[in-house]
């Protein structure tokens, strides 16, 4: 059963005053950096990507100075992630395309940047609300497991909980909430140890694994 509208802002409400101003954790210095970054942190912790990036952003912080660094020096820098000759050549071709295509500007819109290589809709809902401020939604497994876990959806897809937590989240706070579901989920309420005795939204959840 979907949680009612009222309780759906009463959490919000305590995220809010919890932590107001919540944060991408992901390191970037522009929204090139932001996309390269967020591309690398497929099936990788941000502490990773930020350990990969610190010295990759400060040769290669456009487009064209990441085509000009190369696919085989991009390796090296990012050697440490999971899956890296694809997002390197990915990253590279990417690179090119928004060169070619948008004069080296990230575009705005989740058609056009879903388009572009190693761009899921994951990945440019990210961008859209770290970057460019838009109420996106990226629904990683945090979100996925959190918003299920509350009451927020009854799908079991990305898209569809995405097109869920779109309708019942308030509009006040859509662009935050993807920064408190995923940081919820990341350091509160983990999937294998959830630490319910730190969860400020203890009250409404109902969860089988919760811990009293």
């Amino acid at each position: 059963m979907v949680r009612k509208a009222s309780e759906i802002i009463e959490i919000m409400e305590i995220f809010n005053k919890e932590n107001p101003n919540p944060i991408c954790e992901l390191e970037y210095h522009n929204a090139y950096t932001l996309l390269v970054a967020v591309i690398l942190s497929a099936q990788t912790t941000d502490k990773g990507v930020n350990k990969a990036t610190k010295e990759l952003f400060k040769i290669a912080d456009t487009p064209q100075k990441m085509i000009e660094l190369g696919e085989e020096k991009l390796k090296q820098h990012i050697k440490t992630i999971g899956l890296y000759n694809n997002k390197a050549k990915n990253i590279i071709i990417m690179s090119k395309d928004l060169i070619s295509k948008y004069d080296g500007v990230v575009p705005s819109t989740l058609d056009e940047l879903v388009q572009l290589a190693g761009v899921g809709r994951k990945t440019a809902n990210v961008v859209l609300n770290v970057w460019y401020n838009l109420p996106a939604l990226a629904v990683d497994t945090h979100v996925m497991r959190i918003s299920q876990r509350l009451g927020f959806t009854k799908s079991t897809t990305p898209l569809a909980i995405e097109h869920d937590l779109m309708k019942v989240l308030p509009k006040e706070y859509i662009i935050k909430a993807n920064h408190w579901l995923v940081l919820f989920g990341r350091y509160v309420c983990k999937a294998l140890r959830p630490e319910c005795n730190n969860c400020p939204i203890s009250q409404y959840c109902k969860s089988k694994d919760k811990k009293l």
